[in-house]
């Protein structure tokens, strides 16, 4: 497989138990016992990131903000946190997704290889589309209206890939989540409630264009 993970947490039973049933899978394993560390460790750029949100000193959240100007791989956050402002939180710092302790190492497993298969397929897409005066590059995975770029999240570009990639089809909040963070689980739909907030704030700086729908009691779609 030849895919290098890096994981950071402060919990070493965990981290001895993760490396050893990763390297199993054929991953190259990198381990950081806390933030500063897995700062350090970045060097070896690793192809996704499984980060822990609660360590002392430089907590998850802090590493991802750090982090996000030097990569653009997925950070999966682990957290026992699961008010929703923590998830938020985790989103807006760069995050793709999180997984709340204890986890199942196999729906971990799966969530992590959904996020590398969907980079590889997101490399694969060179295409530019044009809608109106927004124009979005799928391989760049940039966002353009008229000449400014939109500063958006991992997984906020992640949304409008999948909407506008299918414009006028209707998508429940659940689907978009599922589709966008490569999961088979049930989604939250408060975390795409708020990137879809946080999306068209953004897209409103540059134009009056309601690219993103809402449908009520059914979910959005991309305007045609």
């Amino acid at each position: 497989m030849g895919y290098r993970l890096l994981i950071i947490d402060d919990d070493r039973a965990l981290l001895k138990m993760l490396r050893r049933y990763f390297e199993m899978k054929k991953y190259e394993v990198i381990t950081a016992e806390n933030g500063a560390e897995g700062l350090e460790k970045m060097k070896l750029q690793p192809d996704i990131i499984l980060l822990d949100i609660n360590m002392p000193w430089i907590d998850g959240i802090e590493v991802c903000r750090r982090i996000r100007d030097k990569t653009a791989c997925p950070v999966l956050f682990l957290t026992a946190r699961t008010e929703e402002q923590d998830i938020v939180n985790g989103l807006s710092s760069g995050g793709d997704d999180y997984i709340c302790k204890p986890f199942g190492l196999k729906e971990l497993d799966a969530r992590i290889m959904a996020h590398l298969k969907r980079e590889e397929r997101g490399r694969s897409r060179t295409k530019r589309r044009f809608r109106g005066e927004l124009s979005i590059d799928y391989g760049a995975k940039a966002v353009q209206i008229h000449e400014a770029e939109l500063e958006l999240t991992k997984l906020e570009y992640a949304i409008v890939e999948f909407l506008s990639m299918n414009p006028g089809m209707v998508f429940e909040k659940e689907r978009i989540y599922e589709r966008v963070c490569g999961l088979d689980a049930g989604g939250d739909s408060r975390v795409i409630t708020e990137l879809v907030r946080r999306i068209r704030n953004k897209l409103r700086q540059y134009t009056e264009t309601e690219y993103i729908e809402t449908v009520w009691g059914m979910g959005y779609r991309w305007k045609k």
